[in-house]
């Protein structure tokens, strides 16, 4: 490969990262975070084992074909938790969050959300709450829960 070739390989890969960013809400993405899951009747049910350690796990549902982005993380006080990749303010740009630690980080305005207070505060920026239970070795998510956030995507 001549180094004409590999400069136009190296613009159009950064083209298409920016492109197509890490956080995809639209439903598509080189780079999507957001693993694909499916209801048995009407729950979601993710192994605890799964999502046990302490980093946030990214999720998507499709509820009506439009694709519910959410994550589940464990605090540091040892909740597991699950908000929608979104917030009643930031969701129009469409970005969700990522971890840094024990925060969670709006990946649209930069505010920093502690785990520990996901499923606890709700309103503004916050991770919006999604309802969840955990029974025995697995976390289950109702599909009605989960299509509640479709307004977010």
């Amino acid at each position: 490969m001549n180094r004409r070739t590999f400069v136009s390989l190296s613009v159009a890969g950064v083209a298409a990262y920016s492109l197509f960013p890490v956080s995809s809400h639209a439903g598509f993405s080189f780079f999507d975070k957001h693993k694909s899951v499916k209801a048995g009747g009407d729950v979601v049910r993710i192994p605890v084992a799964n999502v046990n350690d302490g980093k946030a796990h990214y999720y998507t549902y499709k509820s009506g074909g439009t694709p519910v982005n959410f994550f589940v993380v464990k605090s540091n006080d040892g909740v597991i938790r699950a908000a929608f990749d979104a917030c009643d303010v930031c969701f129009p740009a469409k970005k969700g969050y990522d971890q840094d630690g024990d925060v969670m980080v709006c990946n649209n305005c930069g505010r920093r959300f502690h785990t520990s207070r996901i499923n606890v505060e709700e309103g503004g920026c916050n991770p919006a709450p999604l309802h969840r239970t955990v029974t025995g070795d697995e976390l289950v998510i109702k599909v009605a829960d989960i299509a509640s956030g479709v307004r977010f995507f």
